[in-house]
């Protein structure tokens, strides 16, 4: 446990890995506001034809009606709680499960590369909940925690990056999903790799820069 305690406070004092954090989290709620959402309102998650088995389970699955539209509420549950750091924990957790569904379910199915991306969904669903470990070691132990953790800003700047970085992709999922007409997706995919640049640079500036 104290190495455990030794690493998590390690991960905590970092602040590439405190904005590594945000970022994560923003693409998680960025991947699952639209695709969940989708599930809610009913909708088919994809067009392939269910004479393939990939086909067939997704077809399967929505015809399954409720537990298709559990699934997306679950997802889109996780997604928000993200947003807020007092609940960014539940939504880790609430991740982690799902994340493992998809990543069992891509493997099994034979998806083609893509075992590859769901698990570093995998990855990062553990990550955020090892981010938040402080939430869950009462679960382990309860002998406490014997430094304060660290706590970490962003800069007034940095956080208008993140902002706009955040809602461009949203907004860039959201109009593949066919939430919003897809005319302005030039634009929003702009404007998030540009605020996107612009933090990381500003990161790295701040931190590196002549005394």
């Amino acid at each position: 446990m104290q190495l455990i305690d030794r690493l998590f406070l390690w991960v905590r004092r970092s602040t590439f890995l405190y904005r590594l954090t945000l970022f994560t989290r923003i693409l998680l709620v960025a991947g699952f506001v639209p695709t969940g959402m989708v599930k809610v309102l009913g909708q088919r998650f994809t067009i392939i034809s269910p004479e393939t088995p990939i086909g067939a389970f997704f077809e399967a699955m929505y015809q399954t009606g409720l537990y298709w539209q559990f699934i997306g509420l679950s997802q889109v549950i996780a997604a928000l709680l993200l947003l807020f750091p007092r609940f960014a924990h539940l939504g880790a957790a609430i991740f982690l499960p799902i994340m493992i569904n998809i990543f069992v379910i891509t493997v099994s199915l034979d998806f083609t590369g893509t075992p590859v991306i769901t698990g570093m969904m995998v990855l990062a669903a553990s990550y955020l909940c090892f981010w938040d470990f402080d939430r869950f070691r009462p679960l382990l132990t309860r002998a406490p925690l014997l430094t304060e953790i660290p706590t970490q800003e962003l800069d007034r700047w940095e956080f208008l990056g993140f902002t706009v970085f955040a809602m461009s992709l949203i907004s860039f999922f959201s109009f593949t999903r066919g939430f919003f007409p897809s005319a302005a997706t030039p634009f929003v995919v702009i404007a998030g790799v540009a605020a996107g640049l612009f933090t990381l640079c500003r990161y790295f500036w701040v931190r590196w820069k002549p005394s």
